[in-house]
């Protein structure tokens, strides 16, 4: 549903509210959020959450709550960053924070995962009566073809076979949903990155996988069934299809925010070069710089949306 507002300068605009699509949450007497110990009963959403604009989620609770403390630095909100409250301390699955119009939010690792957490946030978004939502999804990658520290913003989010598609199994048959992202959005993170420093950005595929292993083409793990020559083919395969980094969420939540309607962007660094190796070598106070870099460029977006930097 989409209502009529008014922007600062007296225009007309049109606010889209989020909308969910499952007919049968009309007929709930309430809607339990389990997985975040919410609910439309024992809490007021719109209250709580009505004045979200822009949603960041991330598979680190550690890494998502210091992206909350970060991004309410940089809003220069009142308070102190550091005693911030986990929402969802009711539950041990994800974590929360508020800040501002700001929801950080943790995923965990992989499909299943973030899937589970996407259903109860479109959920909370939509009884929260929120508009105008963006959501990001920032993580670590690795790269295809790209030196490390590379931030990759999503231009299409692809499986195993290169395709901008997510596979869902419901009621045993296989449903093919899209993953087009928001075209916009990207090229505006695109150009926020050249207005910073030390912020290599490109633009490119992501592949998604349901296994950090072989699912990868990884040969460190507890099992391998594949020659070096076999992985390096199916990289160079990947590459030639544009694919430019690999991780494990970015299909269904680029599905499901297409499904939902909501305006939404993948941003992760890689952490290594795959033609090079599979596991990560880098020293661990460069890996947490290069893991602060797309929680930078998204802030950077956020302020400019604000209207606190031109």
């Amino acid at each position: 549903m989409a209502t009529v507002s008014h922007n600062r300068m007296g225009n007309k605009y049109i606010e889209q509210t989020v909308h969910v699509k499952n007919p049968y949450l009309d007929t709930m007497e309430e809607d339990i959020l389990y997985h975040f110990s919410l609910g439309t009963k024992t809490h007021n959403l719109p209250d709580m959450f009505g004045e979200i604009k822009f949603v960041c989620v991330g598979g680190s609770a550690t890494r998502m709550k210091a992206f909350a403390q970060f991004i309410h630095l940089e809003l220069n909100l009142p308070g102190n960053a550091e005693e911030l409250e986990d929402i969802c301390k009711g539950t041990d699955r994800y974590c929360m924070y508020k800040v501002g119009p700001v929801l950080s939010i943790s995923h965990g690792m992989g499909v299943p995962s973030i899937s589970i957490m996407l259903h109860e946030l479109i959920k909370l978004l939509h009884h929260a009566q929120c508009c105008d939502v963006v959501l990001f999804r920032l993580g670590t990658s690795g790269g295809v073809g790209l030196a490390p520290g590379t931030v990759v913003v999503t231009e299409k989010a692809v499986d195993y076979s290169f395709l901008p598609q997510f596979e869902q199994v419901i009621l045993g048959k296989v449903i093919t949903r899209s993953t087009e992202l928001d075209e916009g959005v990207a090229q505006d993170l695109l150009q926020c990155s050249s207005e910073l420093q030390n912020l290599p950005t490109v633009l490119g595929n992501t592949m998604c996988t349901h296994d950090f292993y072989e699912g990868q083409g990884r040969q460190d793990g507890a099992v391998c069934s594949f020659s070096q020559e076999e992985k390096l083919e199916y990289l160079q395969k990947a590459y030639e299809a544009g694919v430019r980094n690999i991780e494990m969420e970015s299909t269904v939540f680029a599905a499901m925010c297409r499904m939902c309607d909501l305006k939404a962007s993948v941003i992760c660094v890689t952490l290594l070069d795959r033609f090079e190796g599979d596991q990560i070598t880098t020293p661990h106070d460069v890996l947490v710089e290069y893991q602060q870099r797309p929680q930078v460029l998204v802030a950077h977006f956020i302020k400019k949306r604000l209207g606190l930097i031109a």
